[in-house]
């Protein structure tokens, strides 16, 4: 769950509704600058799919009695988390495998780049038992892709580190409207047509719910690019989780927006 602060309440988006938006952004992706990425509808399918793992704790989010409110995907505790990335390859396998695979690249990048877990014995242990796992189960869908004739192009290292690398951007970008912090904030790796560069995204409010992203290099087709999602006000903290439940389950939906243009 992410969790964008107002002046009406904390406003709560689901991990896969997060997802979505990124699988939105996949859409629109590329122009003369960051070119194509093949194969386009696995590619789109894994971006919008890439948080399946969080769909069971979702449905029934734990409370953080920190803060008196549901956990946000940077605040579970370590075997919490390793738990919903583990069973994301389950879940996403039915979709297809080249999906699945960015899927399970995605997980295991996260733990790639955020290392914090390195700190805790017990936290690194479960970590790499995790990692050697998702290795294993990555390189078993790689060799079977590539005795796939239609997948053999797109199971290279080359192509699937370029994929990897876009699910993980707009990822970033999903991540930043969603938590609707105004400001400049950076996102770095951007593959394009040949190199990789560094995205600069400002976040203007206009109004409620309503944002203005910025975005250099521009990396779309359209000159505009207009987003709705949505999540759930809560407007009070909780010390009962079943409380908390039934709030996120009662009429506390809002509707939010995004209109991103270049810089």
């Amino acid at each position: 769950m992410l969790h964008r602060l107002s002046k009406y309440g904390l406003i709560c988006i689901t991990q896969p509704h997060h997802a979505w938006l990124s699988g939105q952004f996949a859409r629109a992706w590329g122009n003369e600058q960051f070119g194509e990425f093949v194969p386009k509808e696995e590619v789109c399918l894994a971006a919008e799919q890439h948080d399946i793992g969080w769909l069971q704790w979702e449905q029934q989010p734990t409370l953080n009695p920190q803060t008196g409110y549901p956990y946000n995907f940077t605040e579970l505790p370590t075997e919490v988390h390793i738990d919903i990335w583990s069973g994301a390859k389950q879940l996403a396998f039915p979709l297809g495998r080249y999906a699945t695979l960015l899927v399970s690249l995605h997980g295991t990048g996260l733990y790639e780049r955020f290392t914090s877990w390195q700190n805790s014995h017990k936290s690194a242990e479960i970590v790499r038992d995790f990692l050697n796992n998702e290795y294993a189960f990555q390189q078993q869908m790689i060799d079977i892709l590539k005795k796939d004739k239609y997948y053999t192009p797109y199971a290279t290292g080359e192509v699937i580190e370029r994929n990897k690398k876009l699910v993980a951007t707009w990822d970033a970008l999903s991540i930043i409207l969603c938590m609707g912090k105004v400001g400049e904030q950076h996102i770095t790796q951007v593959p394009t047509t040949n190199y990789e560069t560094t995205l600069k995204l400002t976040l203007v409010e206009d109004k409620d719910n309503h944002y203005t992203a910025i975005m250099s290099p521009w990396a779309f087709q359209q000159s505009e690019i207009k987003l709705v999602y949505e999540g759930r006000l809560l407007q009070q903290t909780f010390i009962d989780e079943p409380a908390m439940r039934e709030a996120l389950i009662s009429d506390c939906w809002v509707t939010l927006s995004t209109t991103l243009i270049p810089g």
